[in-house]
């Protein structure tokens, strides 16, 4: 069922593929949006810049939240010292956890949305993980959201109102951009790839499994037009 107009939903926004096409699924379910933005010492800002200009585009106001936290250093998305992977597509997910996770980054920034929800007396927080074609993460696994959901519903004023939703947590990357098309999610403004740059790098996880979508779903990715 469509939200009611007067629903209020925080929407995670990377300005990645998985998070922008979210922010256009809670717009085209009715939901009144606050797009959350969070800089963590990332290597790179590009993907902030991206964030910007869908959320803008989607007439969707963003707040940006920066952390300082320097233990998250022993990731490889946010110590520049460190190597990017560069692992076969037929491999990634299947080696175990990565040096590109960062510890605890899908919590921290789901209970800073809850917050902001609960503050809001808004009624969703809707977030982008995906647990198909994925880097092994293991807060992007569905079992992770349902036991944040009855963590929410017992720690927050809002209680059961907030809902924790996670629309693309059983899709293919495939079935992500078609998805995404059909909502008209301006995917040549989205950015994915873990080193930044002018343009995607293409040896990431991130640049390999969004290649392998946009192939299987059988159209050209906008970006890299």
């Amino acid at each position: 069922m469509p939200a009611k107009k007067a629903e209020k939903a925080i929407v995670l926004l990377s300005g990645g593929l998985d998070s922008s096409t979210c922010l256009y699924w809670a717009k085209s379910r009715g939901y009144s949006c606050r797009a959350l933005c969070i800089s963590y010492g990332q290597r790179h800002s590009r993907e902030l810049e991206s964030a910007r200009k869908i959320a803008k585009l989607a007439g969707v106001p963003l707040t940006h939240v920066k952390l300082g936290l320097p233990w998250l250093a022993v990731s490889s998305l946010v110590n520049s010292k460190k190597k990017l992977p560069d692992t076969a597509l037929s491999k990634i997910g299947s080696g175990g956890i990565p040096g590109t996770y960062v510890p605890g980054r899908n919590l921290l920034f789901a209970s800073l949305a809850v917050s902001w929800a609960d503050a809001e007396n808004a009624s969703a927080v809707i977030l982008g993980p995906n647990a198909l074609d994925y880097s092994g993460y293991p807060d992007c696994r569905p079992e992770f959201y349902r036991a944040l959901s009855a963590a929410v519903s017992k720690g927050t004023a809002g209680g059961a109102k907030i809902k924790i939703l996670t629309p693309l947590i059983r899709m293919s990357k495939a079935q992500i951009a078609r998805l995404a098309r059909k909502l008209r999610v301006p995917l040549e403004y989205t950015w994915t790839c873990y080193a930044g740059g002018a343009r995607p790098c293409g040896h990431c996880d991130a640049c390999k499994l969004r290649g392998k979508g946009f192939a299987e779903a059988g159209f050209a990715d906008p970006a890299l037009k």
